[in-house]
């Protein structure tokens, strides 16, 4: 079985954070090429290069074109915070390109994995795939829990009723227990689609 790589150095990761702090400065073609050039750095078998292609096309709104370099990335062994992020990406840009059942699948997995500052993220991509799916009870039960965290007062009561709106359903979709109240990412810039850059 081929090795692959998951690790990068510190001078390319301040190179790429760089990068994409500067995203507005770029025409979206130019910064795809710029990531691109950067990505061309790490061995072809780079989990890490594999999701940096796909983030920056996620960005320039190419879902199609990105989903498989986030599925490419999770197979070669993507870790930590990327491989987390890999997955509410990619689940976003399937809703988009018409495949939300996938993404409330892979989300609904998610909320099992250790809780991080991307809980709320989870949840929030979580409910628009399933209102996708005609799935709107559901969806604004994770979207409550997730905000009833966050709340000084009625916290208890918040999170009952958003557990009161599936109590009836029998679909297995449990909306995220305790999640993180860390700093979330910053909005994607004005023209993006999504917020793909490394924090």
């Amino acid at each position: 079985m081929p090795v692959v790589m998951t690790s990068t150095r510190p001078d390319w990761e301040q190179r790429l954070s760089a990068l994409w702090a500067s995203i507005d400065e770029y025409g979206e073609v130019e910064f795809v090429a710029a990531i691109e050039a950067l990505a061309a750095e790490l061995p072809v078998n780079s989990a890490v290069a594999a999701f940096e292609r796909a983030s920056s096309l996620d960005s320039t709104g190419q879902s199609d074109v990105e989903v498989p370099l986030y599925r490419q990335a999770l197979a070669f062994g993507l870790e930590g915070i990327r491989r987390r992020r890999a997955v509410i990406q990619m689940a976003s840009s399937l809703r988009n390109i018409g495949q939300a059942t996938e993404s409330v699948t892979l989300l609904t997995a998610e909320q099992n994995e250790a809780s991080d500052e991307l809980d709320d993220a989870v949840a929030a991509t979580l409910a628009l795939a399933l209102v996708d799916t005609g799935r709107e009870r559901e969806a604004v039960s994770v979207a409550l829990t997730a905000l009833s965290s966050h709340m000084t007062r009625y916290r208890r009561s918040m999170a009952n009723y958003a557990k009161l709106l599936i109590k009836h359903d029998n679909r297995p979709i449990t909306p995220t227990a305790t999640p993180s109240a860390s700093t979330q990412p910053a909005p994607a810039p004005s023209g993006r689609r999504h917020d793909s850059q490394t924090p």
